[in-house]
């Protein structure tokens, strides 16, 4: 029995049995079950919970699962609420910003496929690439961990912002751990950075195309993203420039470094000019350096992160180390100075409280062992073979899909379809094929220059996979007569 559709099997193969006991009958013992279906202790467990959510069994602790007696559970009529409709559209003023939440973009990137179907959509490592030993071994000594089960300091653990405040401005950096604040990893930093930054109402400006998240925490927050073309090179000062005199916007949301979609990188002659345009707006720079963990092994030095740069307290600096780990360790953080940092303190402490201490100490166990350096190594070489073999899968086998920046780092690859191509019906004919891609649409923040794919490396299990998944998308750009 596979172990991804060990727990549907087992539950399937139960509830056809359940005929056979009588109502209140018991049914085998977990240990039987597992001898008979070969399977975990885990599986059983989870199969016993569903049909006991379902209402088929009962569990009792100590005892064993029983056939649930016919009726135990009365299905309730569907409630009416039509209602919300209008409570959830009603806005105060008439000119007020509609706090809509469209979350599709981030769906598109989370969501599991159906069996058989290769993951090329998604934006975390494969669990065989996560850290998982180095994280249980980091979980386990910092259970044991003089008061790891008393309440955090607010801001996170010292030793942790310590950490933190050394990684992002450097060994002898402009920042101080008072500087940092520890986040549940970044998708919330980025929320209580725009709480934090912009009222509701108010311009923001982003580069285009940019990562979904950031257009849905800031429409979700009632602020207008506007958007400032950005290449292989970064954010274009010149149009950076206009648009803060344009707007009147007080923030601009950029990713520097491997920009999600296209993995550019902020070149180096635009860095001061980035800085200097919102220092003359009177705006922060809220520097989303999501991808400093994910470089590829033939990427050459990196830059500096811009908060390392800043001489004005114009940047507010996210990290995480979610992505270069597991999905499930949330942990990253904010950075700033000067009294932006009690405005950040103060939202993060009315949204969340603070980031749970075992996490935290479990994080500074991780990151402190020679396993941290060697997981980051072996991270970096397998994303360079990866992308080699997509790049080269790609020449070979799509060639209508136009690769526009080859990046070296992140875990991105940006497809410009061919003019005239249905973006949608492109990723209905590859699913169709057996493989999952992400639309290009949601990465724009206004009407998009063209339809475009965004493809993931990091996402299957294996460079094999990878390659197939590839072959996949080129038989369904053929079926829709998409070729040189």
């Amino acid at each position: 029995m596979g172990h991804s559709s060990s727990v549907r099997d087992l539950v399937d193969s139960l509830r056809s049995e359940l005929g056979l006991y009588a109502p209140g009958g018991k049914l085998p013992s977990s240990r039987a079950l597992m001898e008979r279906y070969r399977v975990s202790p885990v599986t059983v467990t989870r199969a016993l919970a569903q049909l006991a959510a379902e209402g088929l069994v009962v569990t009792r602790p100590g005892a064993g699962a029983f056939r649930a007696a016919p009726g135990s559970v009365t299905p309730r009529p569907p409630a009416d609420t039509s209602w919300q409709e209008v409570a959830l559209s009603a806005e105060s003023a008439p000119d007020q910003v509609p706090r809509t939440v469209d979350a599709s973009g981030l769906l598109a990137t989370l969501s599991t496929p159906p069996e058989g179907v290769i993951p090329l959509h998604g934006g975390y490592l494969p669990t065989r690439l996560q850290p998982e030993r180095a994280m249980a071994a980091a979980f386990a000594r910092a259970a044991r961990r003089p008061g790891v089960w008393g309440p955090p300091p607010l801001e996170g653990v010292a030793e942790l912002r310590g950490w933190f405040a050394r990684e992002i401005g450097g060994a002898s950096g402009p920042l101080d751990p008072s500087d940092v604040l520890v986040t549940a990893g970044g998708q919330s930093a980025i929320t209580t950075a725009l709480r934090a930054l912009a009222p509701p109402g108010a311009p923001v400006l982003v580069e285009s195309p940019t990562y979904p998240g950031m257009l849905a925490v800031a429409r979700a927050s009632g602020l207008r993203p506007v958007p400032v073309p950005a290449d292989a090179e970064g954010v274009r000062p010149d149009l950076l420039a206009q648009a803060f005199r344009a707007t009147g916007a007080r923030v601009l949301l950029c990713q520097p470094l491997f920009r999600n979609p296209g993995g550019g990188v902020l070149a180096q002659s635009r860095r001061r000019p980035v800085l200097a345009a919102a220092r003359a707006a009177g705006a922060f720079v809220v520097e989303d350096d999501y991808a400093r963990r994910l470089v590829h092994e033939d990427a050459g030095p990196l830059p500096r992160t811009l908060a390392a740069d800043d001489e004005d307290g114009v940047v507010v600096h996210i990290c995480s180390l979610t992505k270069s780990t597991s999905p499930n360790l949330r942990i990253g953080a904010l950075a700033a100075r000067g009294p932006v940092v009690e405005r950040l303190r103060a939202i993060q402490l009315v949204d969340s409280f603070y980031v749970p201490r075992p996490l935290q100490e479990a994080t500074i166990e991780l990151v402190g062992t020679p396993a941290w350096p060697r997981h980051l190594r072996a991270v970096a070489a397998e994303l360079r073979t990866r992308r080699e073999a997509a790049v080269a899968a790609l020449l070979r086998m799509a060639p209508a899909l136009r690769l526009e920046h080859v990046p070296r780092g992140g875990f991105h690859l940006w497809l410009a379809l061919p003019g005239g191509s249905d973006e949608q019906a492109v990723l209905a004919a590859a699913l169709a094929e057996g493989v999952a891609l992400a639309p290009g649409r949601p990465y724009f923040a206004a009407e998009a220059p063209g339809p475009h794919l965004r493809l993931s490396i990091a996402t299957p299990d294996s460079v094999g996979e990878l390659t197939e998944g590839i072959a996949r998308l080129a038989a369904a750009c053929r079926r829709l007569g998409i070729s040189e």
